[in-house]
């Protein structure tokens, strides 16, 4: 799309594991790599020895695999941990799904750009990150007035004993029917 300075791909859906044409929109990073790669085939993006790569797992990926966890070691000076080692395809998607959330990217957003047919899995690959949580709940500490007309409801182990309080004013209260 020249007229926005990207590129975006269509995965027809018959390739696809949801039923669905996939949208793939490309930030500048994988735009730049992209280019880098163009024109070596005259259909094919992506190729080796001119014949098209079509599959990812593949021996270039276990390759990549081994370079890096030897580049972790000589950069680190350790070896890389197992997981590092492992890298599959799919945790990158994983880390994607997180960094958009992370950059504030909405739900309905990260849902077309990972893909995703449910809203599950979308949550599934851009769960929270610890920051975000603490800073969510901190909010509340930024309230003028601690009044609440909301019910707690409090159970006890095996949830026989239920106790319904109104919060109200500075404390708890029982309400009529926990009396």
């Amino acid at each position: 799309m020249p007229e926005l300075d990207t590129s975006v791909f269509i995965i027809p859906r018959r390739f696809v594991k949801n039923g669905l044409d996939r949208y793939v929109v490309l930030n500048r990073i994988a735009k730049s790599v992209i280019d880098d790669c163009r024109g070596a085939h005259s259909e094919f993006v992506f190729t080796r020895n001119r014949q098209p790569v079509t599959r990812i797992y593949n021996s270039g990926w276990k390759a990549a695999r081994r370079r890096a966890a030897k580049r972790y070691q000589a950069e680190f000076g350790r070896p890389c941990p197992e997981g590092f080692r492992r890298l599959r395809v799919h945790d990158l998607k994983h880390t994607y799904g997180n960094r958009l959330r992370v950059a504030g990217v909405g739900f309905e957003d990260r849902k077309l750009l990972l893909g995703h047919k449910s809203d599950h899995v979308t949550t599934h690959y851009s769960a929270p990150e610890i920051g975000s949580l603490i800073k969510a709940s901190d909010r509340v500490c930024a309230l003028g007035s601690r009044k609440s007309h909301a019910l707690a409801i409090v159970r006890g182990r095996g949830e026989q004993q239920v106790l319904d309080f109104m919060v109200v004013r500075e404390g708890l209260e029982p309400s009529t029917s926990a009396l």
